[in-house]
């Protein structure tokens, strides 16, 4: 296998790509910086037609930049860089062109605008162009012919996140209407000019549209627009330019007829995601003729919900990315189905995705490799010479030798439910081990995957056990299993989580007297009604950003503001957490708050100051509830964070704080 590093890596020299050697001597075990820091290689992505890849590169001291390899010629050219923010995201516009937008990864939430501005210049470095404001600036000087001054479209301007056609100078983008924190009206879809930042059209609505989609050919082919609780999805014929509604559901609960559109086809054909005649949603067809989806599909996962997508060129399908326990590709196309085996082959111990470029006139295919144990490195494979080259990895510092394995497991719920969970076990195994059940966010999301993540590495690195159950109401394992956990905070969601715990400890894994729940969001909820329903379980818990009562993520606070929509407060919530009126005893009975003097164990609290998702207020009135019957709760506030720790030396400071925590209550310190 050639590893000849492409140029990109004597630039960027913190991203130098080696092979992890084993040594004579044990290596010491990665520090907490090692884990928590911002990866130092982000993203690339190859050109239409495959002669250039862009790439955003960072270190610890330099803002992210993007940078354009000419892979012919193996040279780089720094085509977008900015003095006081980083690159944010970028796609390409044609060949020649590339769009990007700023971020600022110095600053925590409390500090930042989500005002990105939108930028446009060619890989040469010529032709530069600011699109729209960022942060509230009005004007720009600046362009390839002499200074420039005029109006920027506006700062609520965002990057679409889909190709486009790549053939010219213009692009799509989103214009949204925007009246509150979360609150957004109307997407309103605009092609633009980015040689002159011009809009050239704006694309007609058939209502207050939140999501669009554009066909093969880069052009806007369908809307979903939602009216109170009600989606409905909308095709604009091609010959006509006409809209025409295909179908309704409520925008919560779904219903027969709701599906989620996927991609078109580079025939028109329309591909939907649906759980028709099935408990999991798999990929279909949708005759745009009749408005039906047809009865068998096209794709259809093994005990999963289809998540992925198309992989396409312009004149067909090559194949289909999929998520089961991890990420995997079935290739249609004969050529890439041997060049997957062929990069399998030079990388044995990794999942390899391939990307090829839409407009294939070179030879190379982009390559992402991960695995459990190895943070994801990126990789271009030349399908003339069957070599790689490596381009770049995210976390260099991480050797995959001192990782431990996860593995997905299962086990029954005290109703008989099947609960998928992620088990992972320090290095070298072991038998009654201190463990931390991981609570994922969301709730209604899917929890995890076999890839590399900091949180339960860092914690089996440190001796611990880790499990991540993918309890009721988390999506990706079927209907049922989602729905099961509809109004159940506090209650069944929460019991799937305790016999996980006790299923870790029947088969050995865990120590029944050194068990700690943790998690965010959501999952510090959990934890806290962990310790409210199973004292005797869990020894301590650690809860971040936590929803600490359910009727304050509804009617709020006169003090905050929160970034919930109001359609999710009057719908979503009382349909799938619980009505404030007619659920009314059991939120109280299933609210940490109301709940607080029940909790005795060891806790440790951390809480944004600039959180808009879970105020501030959440943990403040927690904290002052629990202390009048705790003593041994340690409160930590980040006045500038969000929902969320952006910035690294806040994730350094909070999982040092971990660190301890465990060792005290269930760790080697716990002991003495």
């Amino acid at each position: 296998m050639n590893l000849r590093p492409l140029l990109l890596l004597a630039f960027a020299a913190s991203q130098a790509f080696h092979t992890v050697l084993a040594a004579d001597a044990p290596p010491p075990r990665p520090s907490v910086e090692d884990f928590f820091g911002n990866p130092e290689f982000n993203e690339a992505q190859l050109s239409p037609s495959g002669k250039f890849l862009a790439v955003k590169v960072g270190s610890k001291d330099k803002r992210d930049r993007l940078a354009v390899v000419e892979l012919a010629a193996n040279t780089v050219k720094v085509v977008g860089n900015f003095s006081d923010a980083d690159i944010g995201r970028f796609q390409w516009i044609s060949d020649e062109r590339l769009a990007f937008t700023a971020a600022d990864h110095q600053l925590a939430q409390g500090d930042q605008l989500y005002a990105p501005g939108l930028y446009a210049i060619n890989r040469d470095g010529t032709n530069f162009r600011q699109l729209a404001k960022r942060n509230g600036q009005p004007f720009i000087t600046g362009g390839s012919g002499g200074l420039l001054t005029r109006e920027l479209l506006p700062w609520h301007t965002y990057m679409l996140d889909q190709p486009g056609a790549q053939d010219s100078e213009y692009m799509y983008v989103l214009n949204m209407s925007i009246s509150g924190p979360g609150q957004v009206d109307r997407v309103d879809l605009q092609r633009i000019n980015t040689l002159t930042g011009r809009v050239a059209a704006t694309i007609p609505r058939p209502g207050d549209s939140m999501s669009w989609l554009l066909d093969s050919k880069g052009e806007p082919r369908l809307t979903e627009t939602v009216k109170e609780r009600t989606n409905e999805v909308w095709y604009r014929d091609p010959a006509s330019n006409e809209w025409r509604k295909l179908s309704g559901f409520d925008s919560y609960t779904g219903g027969k007829s709701a599906f989620t559109p996927l991609a078109f086809g580079p025939d028109g054909t329309l591909y939907v995601i649906t759980n028709k005649q099935s408990d999991l949603m798999a990929i279909h067809s949708y005759d745009l003729a009749t408005n039906t989806i047809s009865d068998k599909p096209i794709v259809k996962l093994d005990g999963y919900d289809f998540r992925g997508r198309l992989i396409m060129q312009r004149d067909k399908i090559l194949g289909v990315r999929y998520q089961t326990d991890a990420a995997g590709t079935v290739w249609f196309d004969q050529a890439m189905k041997a060049m997957q085996d062929k990069v399998d082959t030079l990388l044995p111990n990794t999942i390899n995705l391939l990307t090829p470029p839409t407009q294939p006139q070179a030879p190379w295919v982009l390559v992402r490799a991960f695995s459990d144990v190895w943070p994801s490195r990126s990789f271009l494979y030349n399908r003339d010479t069957q070599q790689l080259n490596a381009v770049g990895a995210s976390y260099p510092s991480i050797n995959p030798m001192q990782m431990a394995h996860k593995v997905m497991v299962h086990y029954k719920a005290r109703d008989g439910l099947d609960i998928p969970a992620w088990l992972t076990v320090p290095q070298g195994g072991g038998k009654n081990l201190p463990m931390v059940v991981l609570v994922h966010g969301g709730p209604y999301v899917r929890g995890g995957d076999l890839e590399w993540e900091p949180e339960a590495q860092f914690l089996a690195s440190r001796g611990y056990a880790v499990l991540e159950p993918e309890y009721r109401g988390s999506t990706g394992f079927g209907v049922r299993h989602y729905r099961a956990g509809w109004k159940q905070w506090g209650l069944k969601m929460q019991d799937d989580l305790a016999d996980g715990a006790r299923w870790a400890i029947a088969r050995g894994t865990a120590d029944a007297k050194r068990i700690c729940i943790a998690g965010a969001s959501y999952g510090g909820y959990a934890t806290l009604m962990g310790l409210v329903n199973d004292p005797d379980l869990y020894q301590c818990g650690i809860d971040w950003a936590g929803v600490t009562d359910i009727n304050l993520m509804h009617d709020g606070h006169w003090a905050y503001v929160s970034d919930f929509s109001d359609s999710w407060k009057q719908y979503g919530i009382p349909e799938l957490v619980g009505d404030p009126v007619k659920d009314a005893e059991q939120l109280k009975a299933t609210s940490p708050l109301l709940q607080a003097a029940r909790i005795k164990q060891p806790l440790l609290l951390a809480y944004g100051g600039a959180d808009q998702r879970v105020p501030l207020p959440h943990g403040t009135k927690f904290y002052k509830a629990v202390k009048q019957t705790n003593p041994d709760v340690e409160w930590i506030e980040y006045p500038d964070e969000g929902h969320g720790w952006a910035l690294p030396k806040t994730r350094f400071d909070f999982w040092t704080r971990v660190e301890k925590f465990l060792d005290k209550h269930i760790g080697a310190g716990a002991a003495r």
